[in-house]
């Protein structure tokens, strides 16, 4: 966790904003999708057995995500806990919250100096020649 915690530093420094999302998918929910995999020829790329044998720590890896997340979350950093077991439903709270956080950055065009200003007049004019 350490790399996470520092990283969430140096973004914070160079004032970057962080955004980190936990897609959290029930038990029976990953379960369907794994069954989908095998009985759907189009998703069998996506099976792996290995995932069918860690299925037996599902209460272990929700242990570690809960403490993963308590220790890098922070105020300027928080995690956004997705439920995501309706996928159109977390993609769309993924991107308005990545919107909502767009529309809080300071962007803006560079601004243009006289002589940007002249060399654009001048490359305006010498293409209007051809």
């Amino acid at each position: 966790m350490g790399f996470s915690v520092h990283l969430n530093v140096q973004l914070k420094f160079y004032n970057l904003p962080i955004l980190k999302f936990f897609l959290h998918v029930s038990k029976e929910e990953q379960g369907a999708r794994f069954a989908a995999r095998i009985e759907i020829p189009d998703k069998n790329w996506k099976f792996s057995a290995a995932d069918i044998r860690e299925r037996q720590y599902w209460d272990a890896y929700q242990d570690a995500y809960e403490k993963a997340i308590q220790a890098t979350a922070t105020k300027d950093s928080p995690w956004y806990v997705i439920p995501s077991d309706d996928k159109w439903s977390s993609r769309y709270i993924v991107a308005n919250a990545l919107v909502d956080q767009i529309s809080h950055l300071p962007l803006a065009y560079p601004l243009v100096t006289k002589d940007k200003k002249k060399e654009l007049k001048d490359a305006l004019k010498e293409l209007k020649k051809e």
